[in-house]
């Protein structure tokens, strides 16, 4: 009976210390998927780090949670309504900015986004975040470290960790100057 009971929690120890690798490069499709627990050259941050950092109001944040867009074949007369979001009071949403690869209109808009929310201080915090599981704001904070920002911390629980905690969250609109395309 030891045995069996020592076997099982090897086993489960073994399922759920596994770790997902970080890649070499950005992540290019299934981006809702277990995510690595580092990113390098930014710090990871959990909920209560990333709250503190927000009651600080220390740091911009940017939500990356992609917004698909209108489709272009409705019948006439379909109403469309985007899908509302609720996120981190004060952020910045920026959607469709994490896909692994971008059109340069995406990376503008982006560049845009990050330069206001800096106010163009590539040595002012940036906290990245979209939903847990979510490989779009690991890709955003990568580039933006690929871009020259110095203190890039990730969230990689997004709002779904952040609201867990109890912490607020206020609906969103996206920034302007929004291109109609996406990712890659």
């Amino acid at each position: 009976m030891m045995r069996a009971t020592v076997a099982i929690a090897l086993i489960s120890t073994a399922t759920t210390a596994q770790t997902v690798p970080e890649p070499s490069d950005y992540r290019m499709d299934h981006y809702r998927a277990p995510v690595p627990d580092q990113i390098t050259g930014g710090t990871t941050i959990g909920p209560e780090e990333a709250h503190g950092l927000w009651l600080d109001q220390s740091v911009a944040f940017i939500d990356v949670l992609p917004q698909p867009p209108k489709p272009a074949n409705l019948p006439e007369g379909t109403i469309w309504r985007d899908k509302p979001r609720d996120s981190i009071p004060g952020a910045i949403w920026l959607p469709n900015v994490g896909y692994g690869a971008i059109a340069e209109v995406t990376a503008d808009y982006f560049r845009s986004g990050l330069e206001a929310s800096t106010n163009g201080d590539i040595n002012q915090g940036v906290v990245f975040f979209c939903l847990e599981d979510c490989w779009m704001s690991w890709n955003a904070a990568r580039r933006a470290i690929e871009w020259g920002y110095a203190k890039v911390y990730w969230l990689p629980e997004g709002t779904d960790g952040w609201a867990l905690w109890g912490y607020p969250l206020d609906r969103v609109e996206p920034a302007p100057g929004q291109p109609v395309t996406g990712g890659g």
